[in-house]
């Protein structure tokens, strides 16, 4: 195959766990984009945040964000994709988390709410976060993505909604990078694999010349129209089998062994 860009997930690839992007990888980076590589960024965080990434390492590829949810461009913020939670479920999703102790985020146009108790700072890293004492009322259009943090809230949730609305709407449980229970919503459509192939057209690529490379269940969509794909170590024994290839974890710079693979063996990564 051959190689004109890789996409990347953030959080568990190329984000270590204090959200910083080490040395190597940053140098890794700055090697693929000499050889002539484009970058596209996909995260299931908001734009504004992968946006930040991709302007740091000059990516020309349109933002996958909101696990793919939302695709945008970065030349000119143009929306390419915009899938957003049915407005009837995302009011009854308030009511619920409203009534329960726990930390939500729910991403609307150009903010993210984050409905958290007690006297936490917010991190100033993201001026676009707006902190809210209850999401019912905040919210005057309905949210891309909706992720809600505590074991107690995130059954609720699924015992009132998912009978109902599974046909409408992903829900994804994870544990957090601090082992938290996190539940992850948003419309049926929203897909990374199909927000990559929308990202690919508009910057003129075909999806079988990118390598992909991630950890959770949602980039196991990207691996499924990337012509090549990287899992990360500490991914589980699902997405290393959807994967190509597996290289290291995110804190042993895992997203830096791909690329120097990649770019001492081209598609012979694949093979080894």
């Amino acid at each position: 195959m051959r190689i004109r860009a890789l996409a990347l997930d953030l959080d568990g690839t190329l984000l270590r766990r204090d959200e910083t992007v080490s040395d190597r990888n940053h140098r890794a980076l700055e090697a693929a984009r000499a050889a002539g590589l484009d970058l596209i960024v996909a995260t299931a965080g908001w734009y504004q945040r992968a946006e930040r990434v991709a302007r740091a390492f000059d990516a020309l590829g349109p933002v996958i964000a909101c696990s793919g949810a939302e695709v945008r461009r970065l030349s000119d913020s143009a929306e390419l994709m915009d899938v957003r939670l049915p407005a009837a479920f995302a009011a009854r999703l308030f009511e619920i988390v409203d009534a329960h102790r726990c930390i939500a985020w729910v991403t609307l146009d150009d903010a993210v709410l984050m409905k958290i108790e007690g006297d936490v700072e917010l991190d100033d890293r993201y001026p676009e976060i707006r902190r809210v004492p209850m999401l019912t009322g905040a919210a005057d259009i309905a949210p891309r993505i909706a992720l809600v943090q505590g074991t107690a809230v995130n059954r609720a949730i699924g015992d009132a909604l998912a009978a109902t609305w599974s046909d409408r709407v992903r829900f994804v449980t994870s544990l957090s990078g601090h082992g938290k229970s996190l539940l992850t919503l948003t419309a049926v459509g929203a897909d990374k694999g199909v927000a990559l192939e929308i990202a690919c057209r508009d910057l003129g690529v075909d999806a079988s010349e990118v390598v992909a490379i991630g950890d959770a269940d949602n980039d196991m969509e990207m691996f499924r129209v990337a012509g090549g794909s990287f899992a990360m170590g500490q991914a589980t024994e699902r997405v290393k089998a959807a994967a190509k290839a597996v290289t290291g974890t995110n804190e042993d710079d895992g997203v830096a062994q791909a690329i120097e693979r990649l770019l001492a063996e081209g598609d012979a990564a694949f093979r080894t």
